[in-house]
């Protein structure tokens, strides 16, 4: 059995909120690979999910997510900001 590589795909959202999510750049192969590189040079949190990659790949450039995929968004959005808020500082005691 032979093993394919996989050509990567990449999907870059950009939130503000109170406004929805909106995809700004999409690349597969090596533009899809650069767009990965860059967001880990920047510790631009990733989160690997094809499925979703593979719908949000087909929503034109500077426009907001459909409603449709407002849920998976969301619950990797809150997942990131859970995971990148900074823990609070402890008391100093006296």
């Amino acid at each position: 059995m032979t093993k394919v590589a996989r050509t990567p795909l990449a999907v870059a959202l950009r939130y503000q909120a109170p406004q929805a999510p909106k995809v700004v750049a999409v690349g597969r192969g090596e533009l899809g690979q650069r767009i990965i590189d860059v967001a880990r040079e920047h510790d631009v949190p990733l989160e690997t999910n094809p499925a979703l990659a593979e719908a949000l790949s087909t929503v034109e450039l500077e426009t907001e997510i459909p409603h449709e995929l407002y849920v998976a968004v969301a619950t990797i959005l809150a997942f990131i900001l859970r995971a990148s808020a900074k823990p609070a500082a402890k008391p100093l005691k006296p």
